[in-house]
């Protein structure tokens, strides 16, 4: 009686267990949070991001820590980073090194993010594309009494422009790949490398973006044009943003190259 009393007892506390992790589980779900198994080995970013106790008592995880520039870092902190026009016009931004995250998810990921050098896009970038289309489109097209051109060119070429600027928000807007800061030293065991510009570890591939001030996932270029580094995540956006201005371009040419041919000819 007392072994089987005793193995019973055993179930009930397994059976319990369990029944408290699921509903942990569950409760973490419901908070788009998650939260490592007791067992089994942890991966770098859960090492360096623990889990945290909230008010009500349920567990989630801290906002990200990024690898930033540790030297931007101590300037920040001591209130010497410079003020330019930057600082005023992204105030109410959240700083990440020298990128500005306009929108950010609860755990800490930029949803629309501004790199260092969105200035020269919104003000150089933006304004060739819509000034020469603009110019092209109602000169060219838009004035039929000049031109015999089919009303529907005027469509496609509005719609090439906006597929252009599309692409281009898809860039300069994404988060280029940020990586989390990570001090564990079972990265280093597991092949990740040590930057001491950020004092983090990095994967391979994994490259620290002087203009950006922080360590960016297969780092590939920081790109004035767009205003921000091109990396993992807007690799693909900046490719078709690249071929897609390359046939509004061409577009535009062949549309002036056909209006002189015409107005020689007649």
């Amino acid at each position: 009686m007392a072994e089987q009393r005793s193995k019973s007892n055993t179930q009930t506390s397994v059976l319990t267990q369990a029944a408290d992790r699921v509903a942990i589980e569950a409760q973490l779900d419901d908070d788009n949070h998650s939260l490592p198994l007791p067992t089994g080995r942890q991966t770098p970013s859960d090492v360096n991001r623990p889990v945290e106790t909230v008010a009500n008592g349920s567990a989630r995880r801290r906002k990200k820590q990024y690898a930033v520039s540790t030297t931007w870092e101590r300037d920040y902190a001591e209130g010497k980073i410079p003020v330019d026009a930057s600082t005023f016009v992204c105030c109410c931004s959240k700083r990440i090194g020298y990128m500005f995250a306009l929108c950010s998810y609860p755990d800490g990921t930029p949803l629309l993010i501004a790199g260092p050098c969105w200035p020269f896009c919104f003000l150089v970038t933006v304004p060739l594309i819509l000034g020469i289309s603009f110019l092209v489109a109602w000169f060219l097209i838009y004035d039929s009494t000049k031109f015999d051109l089919p009303d529907w060119m005027l469509f496609v070429y509005g719609s090439t422009v906006g597929f252009v600027m599309v692409s281009l928000c898809c860039v300069s807007c994404r988060d280029p790949g940020l990586m989390e800061r990570v001090v564990d030293e079972e990265a280093g065991e597991g092949g990740w490398f040590w930057n001491e510009q950020v004092g983090s570890f990095r994967p391979p591939g994994a490259l620290y973006c002087r203009e950006c001030g922080v360590l960016i996932q297969d780092f590939d270029h920081t790109c004035p044009w767009t205003g921000t580094a091109i990396g993992r995540n807007n690799m693909f956006a900046f490719k078709v943003f690249v071929a897609s201005v390359n046939v509004l371009c061409y577009f535009s040419i062949a549309l002036v190259i056909w209006a002189l041919l015409d107005g020689l000819l007649s």
